[in-house]
């Protein structure tokens, strides 16, 4: 299955620890659409020297309704940025999924146009337990 949808998102940067390079920030965002739901992370990120490039890495657990089924989950980011050409993968963490979501596989893209934060989940879920 592959469904699409907006999320708002608020990141709040969290305290810095001396002699570490990178910053942290606390993720909240609610999703729209197919998806619906809210989640809450954690974020780490670090720039370098060179202009454009970066890395961050995040967890953070959704707590939704998909298919008309609810439960929570984990996504685990991997973002890059090399010299301005971005990478970004986004996983459900296998068996992290509960409720009536347990099974939860996919994937999810992010586009940011506009300020607009749009999802794109490619996923797999079992059937449902009669």
């Amino acid at each position: 299955m592959k469904i699409e949808g907006s999320f708002d998102v608020k990141l709040t940067p969290q305290p810095a620890v001396e002699g570490q390079p990178w910053g942290r920030h606390s993720i909240e965002k609610t999703f729209h659409g197919a998806l619906q739901g809210t989640s809450r992370g954690e974020m780490l990120a670090v720039r370098t020297a060179v202009k454009g490039s970066a890395g961050y890495v995040a967890l953070e657990k959704v707590k939704a309704t998909l298919e008309g089924r609810s439960g929570s989950f984990f996504l685990q980011h991997s973002g890059l940025m090399d010299k301005g050409t971005p990478t970004l993968t986004v996983t459900v963490v296998p068996d992290s999924a509960s409720g009536e979501l347990t099974g939860l596989q996919g994937t999810m893209s992010i586009d940011i146009t506009g300020g607009q934060h749009r999802y794109t989940f490619s996923y797999s879920l079992p059937a449902a337990a009669k």
